[in-house]
């Protein structure tokens, strides 16, 4: 056994080393828990190399302190069968209306005064304004809460898991009709408790921020974007975003501009071609962005190792 967790370690660290010597980004599928089966045959092409599927908190911890880890086992067992790697990402902030997926407790106790916020969401290009929810991270009992989920998780998986990815940093919540204590420091300072926390925690696999936007920051502004990759590149975090858009005016007046600064700076920078992302057109084509486009801007501008490609991507429906 400890043989067999050394060797997994060394493998881990060996891909990390590839990452940071490759040039053309990994291709990886991005999908939910469950649907492994359904897209096998994606999963086994040789130019895959791993799935990064979203976990809920709610389904993760189903009460208070109890935890129910048997989806990320089933899954992990499942990828290695197939010689494929396993990146998970932890859920708490969710873009459709009926979707409060965290715990009943967080949702009824009042030491968490509801858990969750609404928030509008950008389902994509020219498509109606979303709105969902995201979870009071600001508010300390109910961060003390999603702070032990990653604990637990790490004690679970580190080292056998590629590696756990914290989700976005953008949320549009009403700030003047707010009641729960938000405010653009908090939720900044919050965002970086977690990623700290999460990197103490996870010895061996790899700790990644999807990192966009935040609130109340434009151009960096605040401050906030360049203290965050500050502190990634320090503490061996790797940083990532749910969209490879290229050349978008809002990304670029936010998180792109430090990517390209970072380029070789960062343990795995690791960004994602979702099913919004799929929405968007190059305006000198008017078509959408084929993926030679998407590669090509994540490679040379946002230096990416990793892409995760929604199973909606066209180059991946003729499996």
């Amino acid at each position: 056994m400890k043989r067999r967790l050394t060797m997994t370690v060394l493998g881990l660290l060996f891909s990390g080393l590839q990452f940071l010597m490759a040039q053309t980004p990994q291709n990886y599928i991005y999908t939910s828990s469950g649907d492994l089966k359904s897209i096998e045959k994606m999963i086994t092409r040789k130019d895959i190399g791993g799935v990064q599927i979203v976990y809920n908190w709610r389904a993760l911890e189903t009460s208070k302190d109890v935890y129910d880890f048997s989806r990320i086992e089933n899954d992990l067992k499942y990828l290695t069968s197939l010689d494929r790697k396993l990146f998970i990402q932890l859920q708490d902030r969710f873009f459709e209306p009926e979707a409060r997926y965290i715990p009943d407790y967080i949702l009824n106790e009042k030491e968490y005064t509801g858990g969750l916020v609404p928030q509008y969401d950008n389902p994509g290009e020219n498509k109606p304004i979303g709105n969902g929810w995201v979870t009071q991270q600001w508010n300390p009992a109910v961060q003390k809460r999603y702070q032990k989920l990653i604990e637990a998780l790490a004690e679970k998986f580190d080292g056998k898991i590629q590696g756990i990815n914290l989700p976005e940093t953008s949320i549009d919540i009403d700030m003047k009709r707010d009641k729960t204590g938000f405010s653009c420091d908090r939720y900044f300072q919050a965002e970086l408790d977690n990623l700290k926390l999460a990197r103490n925690a996870f010895k061996t696999s790899y700790v990644l921020q999807y990192v966009n936007f935040f609130p109340c920051e434009w151009d960096n502004d605040h401050h906030y974007m360049s203290r965050l990759f500050e502190l990634a590149a320090k503490n061996n975090i790797g940083l990532g975003g749910p969209d490879i858009v290229p050349n978008k005016n809002g990304q670029m007046k936010n998180s792109y501009p430090f990517f390209n600064q970072y380029k070789g700076k960062l343990p795995l920078v690791a960004m994602a071609v979702q099913e919004p992302t799929l929405t968007y057109k190059n305006p000198k084509t008017k078509k959408p962005f084929t993926k030679e486009e998407f590669v090509e801007y994540a490679e040379h501008y946002l230096g990416v190792n990793i892409i995760f490609w929604s199973v909606e991507s066209p180059w991946l429906r003729g499996s």
